[in-house]
């Protein structure tokens, strides 16, 4: 994987990485010792069949979870999951919600939120409360204000089915055409669309973590569990 080549300086070391869940009184593993270097040109995929821990990689890496142990260092500005709408404050609506994560990062708010509208298409209901948003509607709140606030790394959780044809393309189009020079963290069902877009790859199953740098290999490492079970 990114860890066999040779840079400078890796964006992202991860090392140690584990994460547990209690079932019946002892730790149920979904990974552990998982340890790899991702470059900048880098576009690592995430890859294994539901309920393996995917999305909690993912959730791991981008701040959202704790890890049960090991270490996650990045070097550059990392979004936060794509797909995910837990950061949104369910009372307030979304433009409240814009204006709020803008000054976080101390972007300028009518730019920000202007860039926002523009993509997510919600038209009237930004002005209503995100806890009545659906998943999808959350989920294009977060993908526009994503780009709108910009990053050097993105971290993708399924996210590029969210809408119509139309709109998942305009997703496409702004991620990988218009940032084709960022870094990409992408867990998703999509074998075609990873092998299309990423250089290497982590397959999850049944607790392990296995790190490939060459996708033909991960995706072939895939397809024997998918057959097994």
């Amino acid at each position: 994987m990114a860890s066999e080549r040779v840079e400078a300086s890796p964006v992202l070391a991860v090392r140690g990485l584990a994460k547990s869940y209690q079932r019946a009184g002892r730790p149920r593993f979904l990974f552990e010792d998982l340890s790899f270097n991702l470059n900048h040109s880098d576009r690592l995929a995430v890859i294994g069949r539901n309920g393996q821990g995917k999305s909690t990689l993912i959730k791991i890496l981008g701040g959202v979870l704790s890890p049960s142990r090991g270490d996650v260092r990045w070097t550059m500005s990392a979004s936060w999951p794509l797909g995910y709408g837990g950061a949104f404050q369910g009372g307030l609506t979304g433009t409240d919600n814009v204006k709020f994560i803008a000054r976080i990062y101390n972007r300028p708010i009518d730019l920000i939120l202007e860039k926002v509208e523009q993509f997510a298409e919600l038209d009237d209901a930004m002005t209503m409360p995100v806890k009545h948003y659906s998943s999808g509607m959350r989920a294009r709140l977060a993908f526009g204000l994503t780009l709108a606030i910009e990053f050097d790394c993105y971290l993708i959780d399924e996210v590029i089915s969210v809408g119509d044809v139309s709109f998942r393309q305009k997703c496409q189009t702004e991620l990988f055409d218009k940032r084709r020079d960022r870094c990409f963290i992408i867990a998703s069902h999509e074998l075609d669309f990873l092998r299309e877009t990423c250089n290497c790859a982590i397959v999850i199953n049944d607790g392990h973590a296995e790190v490939y740098s060459d996708m033909d290999d991960a995706l072939s490492a895939y397809d024997k569990i998918s057959q097994s079970n």
